[in-house]
């Protein structure tokens, strides 16, 4: 991963995005050192940060193309119930089935995509069900920023509050997707936690999925200086995350 320095983080940043002629949301940061101004001029050390493209296969007009059915399956099942077309059985449904019923209707989608995948399920030990969508097109159902994907998370979640008779929790992924989401995450969370304390102001985060807004939440939830809460209505909810006021 490239390295770049300057007299400041945000210098040390600066430099990279220019060197890379890319903008700050392309990309994956991670502050090395922070500088030292040393004592008379003794020990002076520039910051230093790590910075790489986040790289996902993007054929520009499939995606284009399966951007545009994600949103409007987006909108299908904001509308009435019969919308999802149910049929009588699909109702009620124990967990065991609500999740096959699940495998069967992410295999119709991405079938309706053009980008065909199999569904692998997998239970996790916290109770999450993960279902795993293996093509060789990871990038159509994944999208700019992971846009496609987390459409098809809200549509999974959605499909599972209506099917089955209980509360169930479902993660969608592909490929790695997800655990190098994880490692973004943390560090945007540390890096925002740190802004909101550089400043004695509050961040709005862009709008994530509820699993990715916990995992903010999670991060920096032992952090006494910090407080998080989310906003906004799903699927475009977002994370607030603001200085604890007893501190400021």
């Amino acid at each position: 991963m490239p390295v770049y320095e300057g007299p400041t983080i945000d210098e040390a940043i600066a430099q990279g995005l220019h060197a890379l002629g890319l903008e700050k949301e392309a990309v994956d940061i991670e502050i090395l050192t922070d500088a030292k101004k040393g004592f008379l001029g003794m020990g002076k050390k520039n910051a230093r940060v790590s910075i790489e493209p986040v790289t996902i296969e993007e054929p520009a007009d499939t995606t284009e193309l399966a951007e545009e059915h994600s949103s409007k399956q987006v909108s299908k099942v904001q509308e009435p119930r019969e919308s999802v077309q149910l049929t009588s059985h699909l109702v009620e449904l124990d967990e065991e089935e609500a999740v096959k019923e699940l495998a069967i209707y992410l295999t119709n989608i991405t079938n309706d995509m053009g980008v065909p995948a199999l569904v692998k399920i997998q239970h996790e030990s916290n109770g999450m069900i993960v279902m795993n969508l293996e093509t060789g097109k990871q990038g159509m159902l994944i999208g700019k920023h992971g846009k496609i994907l987390n459409a098809l998370q809200y549509l999974a979640q959605v499909f599972l509050h209506r099917v089955a008779k209980e509360k169930l929790s479902v993660v969608v992924n592909v490929g790695n997707y997800r655990q190098k989401r994880e490692e973004v995450l943390t560090r945007l969370a540390q890096r925002t936690a740190e802004k909101v304390k550089e400043t004695g102001r509050p961040v709005f985060l862009e709008p994530m999925p509820a699993f990715e807004r916990k995992m903010i939440h999670s991060a920096l939830s032992k952090d006494g200086y910090i407080k998080t809460h989310s906003e906004g209505e799903d699927p475009y909810r977002y994370l607030v995350v603001e200085p604890a006021k007893k501190y400021f």
